[in-house]
């Protein structure tokens, strides 16, 4: 199956390609540049150079299966986070549908559900992201939606649970955990569309999605 990264030069979306290449899957990599890539070789890697605010219908092209992981960023204001957590997501779920593709994974976040329930300067984000979220949940694609709490920077733990924990400082997961998750999905893909959180715990992933 061939796997279109959108934002494999992002923190969790690089990882996800190098991971997704080590387990020799072919894997597309959508790029705003392509320089960001040039420590990665593989022959199963092709990398397609282009801003996410233009045409990128062409990225689909033989895919069947698409990781959005695009993000605008921390340091960028609501215009990009409106252009690419929300316009780009829906261009890409539209492109998908277009392209039959067989399964589309969103990495979304914890509190898209409700946006109005956290006071946070992040909370044009988590429109952005609850409206991208609800856009797929109505494409008729066969989905899975990963909403991972605050992302730290630690190596990977291996344990999940997709349980949200009772305090705000418990609701983490480290950045590479996500990306093993993504990977994980993207390798067994689920009988039914999925919905779920996902932070650091106690369980292996196989064991938490296990029916799926």
């Amino acid at each position: 199956m061939k796997t279109l990264i959108i934002g494999a030069s992002g923190q969790i979306g690089k990882m996800t390609t190098q991971k997704m290449l080590a387990q020799e899957h072919e894997v597309v990599a959508l790029v705003r540049d392509k320089s960001k890539l040039t420590d990665i070789e593989h022959p199963n890697l092709s990398i397609v150079e282009q801003d996410l605010e233009n045409d990128f219908s062409h990225a689909l092209t033989g895919v069947q299966q698409v990781i959005f992981s695009a993000g605008s960023g921390g340091a960028t204001g609501a215009d990009k986070t409106l252009l690419i957590d929300l316009w780009a997501a829906v261009k890409a779920i539209n492109y998908a549908v277009d392209a039959q593709v067989e399964h589309f994974i969103m990495v979304s976040s914890i509190g898209a559900d409700d946006p109005d329930g956290i006071e946070s300067s992040i909370k044009p984000y988590l429109v952005a992201k609850h409206m991208a979220d609800e856009h797929l949940l109505h494409s008729g694609l066969h989905y899975s939606i990963v909403r991972p709490g605050t992302l730290l920077n630690e190596s990977a733990s291996g344990l999940f649970t997709i349980n949200r924990p009772a305090t705000r400082q418990d609701a983490v997961i480290n950045r590479e955990d996500v990306a093993d998750a993504l990977v994980y999905i993207a390798s067994h893909k689920p009988d039914k569309s999925q919905l779920f959180e996902l932070f650091n715990g106690d369980k292996p992933l196989d064991e938490l999605l296990a029916g799926n």
